[in-house]
């Protein structure tokens, strides 16, 4: 019942976000992911694990088809998405946790700044 529950404030939530809110809701669902990964690791629940980072990578695929190119900063997100994907597929076959550890920096760390990005743009679309 919960698990519909929250489905269905999902689907409202991605319904109703602009195109920055969505990047955001990708970026935390990447973060929560990765969380889940990395506990699934530590109890040695390898096929879960590997469900979680499979989701993981198809939601840096997903922030790499929509990067508009005629921009640098696509550019560089574009190679840092590639790059944490390649990561994750690595760490998937050497099962290092530093490197499970990295690519959840990675993310906190861009679900942080684009939370930033967005409460930005809100406050200055009031003014």
């Amino acid at each position: 019942m919960q698990n519909a529950a929250q489905q269905q404030y999902l689907k409202v939530q991605v319904e109703t976000a602009s195109p920055g809110e969505l990047t955001l809701i990708l970026y935390r669902e990447m973060v929560k992911l990765l969380q889940i990964a990395k506990q699934l690791y530590s109890q040695n629940q390898i096929e879960g694990m590997n469900a979680a980072l499979h989701k993981v990578r198809a939601i840096l695929n997903e922030l790499i088809v929509t990067l508009n190119m005629n921009y640098d900063v696509s550019k560089n997100l574009y190679q840092l998405y590639e790059f944490y994907s390649r990561y994750i597929a690595e760490f998937m076959i050497e099962r290092n946790e530093k490197m499970l550890d990295d690519t959840l920096e990675f993310a906190q760390g861009m679900a942080e700044t684009w939370k930033q990005a967005v409460l930005s743009l809100k406050k200055g679309g009031n003014s």
